[in-house]
């Protein structure tokens, strides 16, 4: 019976274990060799087919999927109206400050607030008493001095006939002559004493100098009025602003000031007047034209007057104005989109086998709707109102019919998110 250590028993162990893994090694070797020419094969099947089928897409592509995709309009013509549009301010042709002219107590006021008022209405009574006293001793004072100077006159005429008469002496016609001189002075010192005291009196009365409408009252009755009227510190008791007529004043760009003198010398030069707030629209023609240009705006004022019988229009208020300066007869029209600017000059983008052609133009005008231009353009080519941006001449371009952006991108916004 042959017994085992159990070295040789862990050294065949060993050698049944790597002789387990060359035989698990070899097995598999074919297994992994397999998968790799699989992979490769599938790579290059998946390659070819990419290769062929992009080809056959280029080769299949249209050329215009290469041009730039813009909006068109066509070069029309007609009568262009050269109508200018800006703001104008309603301006009063008068603005009084009512202010006292004596001081004294305001007793009462005779309007309303905001009320329409004619030249001479009375509008403010001051305290008159002291006044009435100061215009009663002045008349006093004259009757005094009156009498005086009748008395010195009859004196002095008894004297010349007594020195005619040769029983008077020169020494007293000089002295009366000259007593009743001074009585003469006297009454006429009183009679402008009378005179101011009953203009003073005449001042209590407060009274409109203008038709128009009042506004708010400064001061009201019970106050003392402190100062007078010859003051500027004064402060007013009420303002009255005419309405009736009225003025609209509104400036134009001095580059328009040879139409508006052209217009003015053939017609009269209309002006529509709008209120912002709706309502009626008003037409005058102007009246006036500034005599100089601003020259910090680069404007020049012009003004029409209107009845405003019914007083809508208040000063200070802001309208729409439009003024018809000229006419265009059989101009060359395009949309307003289409012009250009570049360093030589305006200029548009025409349609021309496909591709885009640069056009120089004279601007004639613009109302930000329509242009009027001059320049080698025929009636019917299209021009481009959209995309003019990526355009440079000989651009290939393909005309986009479809529905306005604007009205998409409002028929979007308005679906409920």
């Amino acid at each position: 019976m042959t017994n085992s250590s159990p070295r040789n028993s862990i050294r065949q162990h060993d050698q049944d274990s790597i002789s387990f893994r060359r035989g698990a090694a070899q097995t598999a070797k074919p297994v992994g060799t397999r998968w790799l020419f699989a992979a490769l094969a599938a790579a290059a099947l998946l390659a070819g087919y990419w290769y062929f089928n992009r080809g056959g897409k280029e080769a299949q592509q249209p050329v215009d999927a290469l041009a730039i995709s813009v909006r068109v309009a066509p070069v029309t013509h007609g009568n262009m109206p050269v109508v200018e549009r800006t703001i104008g301010t309603v301006v009063s042709n008068a603005m009084v400050q009512v202010t006292a002219m004596v001081p004294g107590r305001l007793q009462q006021a005779f309007f309303s607030e905001g009320q329409i008022v004619r030249k001479g209405d009375l509008l403010f009574q001051i305290d008159p008493r002291s006044y009435q006293a100061a215009l009663a001793q002045a008349k006093g004072q004259l009757a005094k001095d009156q009498a005086l100077l009748i008395g010195a006159q009859r004196t002095l005429r008894r004297d010349q006939r007594l020195m005619a008469a040769g029983a008077g002496t020169q020494q007293l016609l000089d002295d009366q002559q000259a007593l009743a001189a001074s009585y003469q002075g006297a009454v006429e010192a009183d009679q402008a004493n009378v005179d101011t005291a009953a203009i003073n009196l005449g001042y209590t009365q407060i009274r409109s100098p203008i038709d128009g409408k009042t506004g708010p009252i400064l001061i009201q009755p019970g106050n003392v009025i402190a100062a007078t009227g010859t003051n500027a510190s004064t402060t007013s008791l009420v303002t009255i602003s005419q309405v009736t007529p009225i003025k609209i004043s509104f400036s134009l760009p001095q580059a328009d000031l040879s139409r508006v003198q052209a217009a003015r010398r053939n017609r009269p030069l209309m002006a529509t007047i709008l209120p912002r707030n709706g309502g009626e629209s008003y037409s005058a023609p102007v009246t006036f034209t500034g005599n100089t240009i601003n020259d910090q705006t680069g404007t020049i004022e012009l003004r029409v007057t209107l009845d405003n019988k019914d007083g809508t229009l208040v000063p200070g208020q802001v309208v729409n104005v439009s003024v018809a300066l000229n006419n265009i007869p059989d101009a060359l029209i395009v949309p307003h989109e289409a012009v250009n600017e570049g360093p030589a000059g305006h200029y548009v983008f025409v349609i021309r086998d496909g591709k885009a052609e640069t056009r120089p133009i004279k601007l004639l005008f613009d109302d930000s709707q329509r242009a009027a231009v001059q320049g080698s353009l025929k009636l019917g080519e299209q021009v481009v109102t959209d995309g003019q941006l990526r355009l440079v001449a000989g651009t290939p371009v393909a005309i986009d019919s479809s529905q306005d952006r604007s009205a998409a991108a409002g028929a979007i916004s308005a679906v409920p998110q």
